[in-house]
């Protein structure tokens, strides 16, 4: 589960953060008065977002959404993104199931 941090948290603990994210594959979400603007992540997951994303470039959302279960912390990532939008204070978020 990925760790929400303001902006001034990520300001002041980078150095920490960025070695929890490349060493422990820590995920954190980071926030600008409570809204998640940017995430810190290792980057083997990036590249693995980023390989979902080129190879189904172009081929529409649905071929989009069954690239996901090559990834598979989909399910992980899915409600690390629903709690930081419930925290956001400028809209509401279905709750999941």
């Amino acid at each position: 589960m990925a760790k929400t941090v303001s902006v001034a948290e990520a300001k002041r603990d980078f150095s920490d953060l960025l070695s929890r994210a490349a060493l422990k594959g820590e995920r954190f979400i980071i926030t600008r008065r409570g809204k998640a603007v940017a995430a810190l992540v290792d980057v083997t997951d990036l590249d693995a977002l980023q390989a979902v994303s080129a190879r189904e470039e172009g081929k529409g959302l649905l071929a989009s959404l069954a690239a996901w279960e090559d990834y598979p912390q989909v399910e992980e990532l899915i409600v690390d993104l629903y709690r930081a939008r419930e925290q956001a204070r400028d809209r509401g978020v279905r709750k999941l199931p």
